[in-house]
């Protein structure tokens, strides 16, 4: 039976959507909120048979005011990610169907396949987790797509930047300034653009994590064209946000390590780590929230904003 308590929180028009795209027989059985996303409402759909057969596939739709603006741009840019991704090396969704304009749909959705694994926040295994991420990323940045993905946009400016309450004032001050500096000239790559652990599935073994592989990365709303440090200081300032600063100064390194290729001076490294920190600052709040749902009870924003305080400041004395 469908569960009508959380079928009814998609819309009719929208599950009429789905049923078109399904395959001769099925239906929709059950919804799920999946939790963890900032823009977009995330939901699992049931797909079932009359024989007993399931299977699960996920239904993006922008629904929040403050992002219908950008929900064209994200959804088009995502089914073009998961078109090209499909028999490359890389584990991502398959595409089914995307409205991107909600001409069939109440909110503009996209429909994909559901991948097996789960999003791994905890400490435990992170030995292990960061050089899969960081051979991961570097798989990313070899596609050499036919058509490129828009221009990466730059998410912070140097009068935008939120300077944490008790932070080392001298740090941020010498942290704001290098982005106010030109952009360093950059090799383009293919970007993800928010590759971090909440957008990569593991499939973690339950003896512990030493076996741990990676089966999917999603979220290819944000896909760019630009200089692979950016993506490299985005996964290092996550990493640095749930796990302490180290752990986003070894991610470049293990990026380096699996073959990645980044700036090749200390300033124009530094250029693209702090911005990406900087651009933190004015999201703190968001990025807490779903990592406290998924059971990171201690990242409170207070908390938040005291490691990134660290983080900058660790990486102006190793960097600047």
């Amino acid at each position: 039976m469908t569960n009508h308590d959380e079928a009814a929180a998609v819309r009719p028009l929208t599950l009429a959507w789905v049923s078109r795209h399904l395959e001769v027989g099925e239906r929709i059985v059950r919804t799920e909120a999946l939790h963890g996303g900032i823009t977009a409402e995330m939901r699992r759909l049931t797909i079932g048979t009359r024989d007993g057969n399931i299977r699960d596939l996920v239904l993006r739709s922008f629904v929040d005011p403050f992002h219908l603006g950008h929900a064209e741009d994200w959804l088009n840019r995502e089914a073009d990610a998961l078109s090209l991704l499909t028999g490359t090396d890389v584990p991502a969704p398959g595409l089914l169907a995307v409205d991107p304009t909600a001409a069939r749909c109440e909110y503009p959705s996209l429909l994909m396949t559901h991948l097996a694994g789960r999003t791994v926040l905890d400490d435990e295994g992170l030995e292990t987790r960061v050089p899969l991420l960081a051979r991961q990323l570097v798989a990313i940045h070899a596609l050499r797509p036919v058509e490129r993905p828009g221009e990466y946009v730059a998410l912070t400016t140097a009068d935008t930047v939120v300077t944490p309450k008790g932070a080392d004032a001298a740090a941020w001050a010498a942290a704001i300034d290098v982005i106010r500096r030109p952009a360093p000239p950059y090799e383009g790559r293919f970007l993800h653009r928010d590759f971090q652990p909440g957008n990569v599935l593991f499939e973690v073994p339950r003896a512990g994590s030493a076996s741990a592989r990676i089966t999917g990365v999603v979220d290819w709303a944000a896909t760019s064209w630009g200089p692979a440090d950016l993506d490299v200081a985005h996964c290092s300032t996550n990493l640095a946000l749930l796990h302490g600063p180290a752990w986003g100064l070894w991610f470049a390194q293990a990026y380096e390590e699996a073959g990645g290729v980044l700036a090749a001076t200390a300033s124009e490294r530094l250029y693209w780590q702090v911005r990406d920190g900087l651009a933190c600052s004015e999201e703190v709040r968001l990025v807490a929230q779903p990592w406290r749902e998924a059971g990171r009870a201690e990242l409170t924003p207070r908390a938040v904003e005291e490691r990134l305080d660290a983080y900058v400041t660790v990486l102006m004395d190793a960097l600047g």
